[in-house]
């Protein structure tokens, strides 16, 4: 089963690091990334270790300082929630800061659906 240890690493050694390897150790072999933003229900789905890894390592590229603070986590059987103050500048310079969260699906202790959600802050 996946821990609070666990995904507090995640967040830790993976996004805050900006380590694609790391982050990927916690994703399960078909795993899912749904993005807060795209054109689907979910944002955008993104499926299988590959695009799970482009989709991550275009969250460096848009927001090159991204960093996941303050977070809390919550984990029961096979699901979980991890909720963050996502902080980042854009390329153009425009800071963003706001509060979100991913909701968890576990499948052989790693994430195997990683879901974001996060405000819609105006200016």
């Amino acid at each position: 089963m996946v821990t609070i240890d666990e995904l507090e690493a995640f967040f830790r050694d993976g996004w805050n690091r900006h380590d694609l390897d790391a982050l990927m150790t916690f994703m399960s072999e078909d795993c899912v990334f749904e993005s807060a933003t795209g054109p689907d229900v979910c944002g955008t789905r993104h499926t299988g270790r590959e695009r799970v890894r482009e989709a991550f390592a275009r969250v460096f590229r848009a927001f090159p300082d991204a960093r996941f603070d303050a977070a809390r986590h919550f984990v029961a059987g096979h699901r979980g929630v991890s909720e963050w103050i996502f902080r980042g500048t854009t390329a153009d310079g425009k800071k963003v800061e706001v509060d979100g969260c991913d909701v968890f699906t576990f499948h052989d202790d790693k994430i195997a659906v990683k879901s974001s959600y996060f405000k819609n802050r105006t200016a």
